[in-house]
């Protein structure tokens, strides 16, 4: 293991008091709920009025990520964020600072639409399933099961089976009720 391990897991500040402007970007950043480099984009853009170049990315990355440094548009920028936040005058959920965040969303796109499609999905599938219940029998003896339909409780002929009930002898029989007695 290393000494600066050993120094982290003795002394978790001591990366803090050692460059207090990366902490003063990350303190701003924990506060708008993004990620540091995130928060240099914003800074980036603020600052400059244009997007980071792709060179420009790989680059900043490198300085800020892997040798600490803090470029001064960066260090303003989240010095104003950290006075705001302090002051009670910014939002961290205002869609503005989750600009390079792709997986940050404040409403779902056509959400409304998508959640009455879903429902009238749903009202047809039971609804249709209803009607295709009702339809299916004639008309039932009772309204609890077994659903035996009336006109072959008063023919006689007995209550037919399925063809396979789980019994392994029944093989699609009627069965045969004794007069005046109810299944």
């Amino acid at each position: 293991m290393s000494w600066g391990l050993w120094k982290t897991l003795l002394r978790p500040d001591h990366e803090e008091q050692k460059n207090p402007d990366r902490t003063e970007v990350t303190r701003a950043a924990n506060y708008l709920q993004i990620g540091e480099f995130q928060l240099l984009q914003l800074a980036y853009h603020a600052w400059h009025g244009v997007d980071l170049s792709e060179k420009s990315f790989d680059k900043l990355f490198h300085q800020h990520m892997i040798d600490g440094v803090v470029p001064y548009w960066a260090r303003h920028y989240a010095r104003n964020i950290n006075q705001l936040s302090e002051q009670g005058g910014i939002v961290d959920h205002d869609p503005a600072y989750h600009r390079y965040d792709h997986d940050y969303h404040t409403s779902v796109p056509n959400g409304v639409r998508k959640f009455l499609v879903a429902c009238g999905c749903l009202i047809v599938f039971l609804g249709g399933g209803l009607i295709l219940a009702n339809t299916s029998i004639k008309k039932s003896a009772t309204i609890f099961p077994p659903y035996f339909e009336t006109e072959h409780l008063k023919s006689g002929n007995g209550v037919p089976e399925t063809p396979d009930n789980g019994r392994p002898d029944s093989g699609g029989r009627t069965v045969d009720l004794p007069s005046g007695t109810r299944p």
